[in-house]
């Protein structure tokens, strides 16, 4: 009887040569990596996914951590020793009360659609506050609503999700994290709109009533 012959002429290397390479690629990519586009890099038969759990128990407890991004993952430096950082930090870019307020609408409330921002600040939404947010590439635009007009929605990016270090946006940044990002200062948290003060998208009004979504 001859012996049954294999299924593929290419044999996988071995699981820890297939963690070496991801460990590579996720070492040199800036951005996060998906389980296809690793599949995609990597020899025919390997399984970056099994991969990718080997490696992360492996980096447990180490200064660095193999870290779920959206669907995708990447190396990144432990969140306690974040502090360590702070000297290789160029420039803190921070953003219009405006501009928070709007962030922070579209994160809790994706997809959302800028009637909405407005309904929910209670201002209208200025085209700059918007453009600034997706050319940081901290928002995108998601599907269009299926409501009269079709109109465009927003989502937060996978480059929000990492600056902040999240796995998805159900676990949303609070008013600490955002003050550390540089982001906040001593003002109303995220949603809430103090309607008697001027911002970039408003005039002087004479309502002092706060808003919180």
């Amino acid at each position: 009887m001859s012996k049954p012959q294999n299924d593929s002429l290419f044999e996988a290397p071995p699981m820890g040569e297939q963690e070496r390479m991801v460990e590579a690629i996720l070492f040199a990519t800036a951005d996060p990596v998906t389980v296809k586009e690793l599949t995609g890099r990597m020899p025919h038969g390997c399984d970056p996914a099994e991969a990718i759990a080997h490696l992360r128990k492996r980096y447990e407890g180490r200064g660095v951590n193999v870290v779920k991004v959206d669907d995708a993952w990447a190396i990144r430096t432990s969140p306690d020793l974040g502090f360590l950082m702070q000297k290789e930090t160029v420039e803190t870019r921070k953003l219009s009360r405006a501009a928070i307020e709007t962030l922070a609408i579209v994160a809790y409330h994706q997809p959302v659609t800028r009637a909405e921002i407005e309904e929910i600040r209670g201002v209208s939404v200025s085209r700059g506050t918007v453009d600034q947010l997706i050319e940081m590439e901290w928002i995108r635009f998601g599907r269009r609503k299926m409501t009269p007009g079709r109109p465009v929605t927003f989502v937060v990016t996978q480059g929000f999700l990492d600056h902040f270090g999240l796995e998805n946006a159900r676990d949303l940044p609070g008013l600490k994290e955002l003050r550390s990002a540089g982001l906040l200062e001593n003002r109303p948290p995220p949603g809430a709109v103090a309607l008697g003060e001027k911002d970039d998208d408003e005039e002087d009004d004479d309502q002092t009533e706060l808003f919180e979504d």
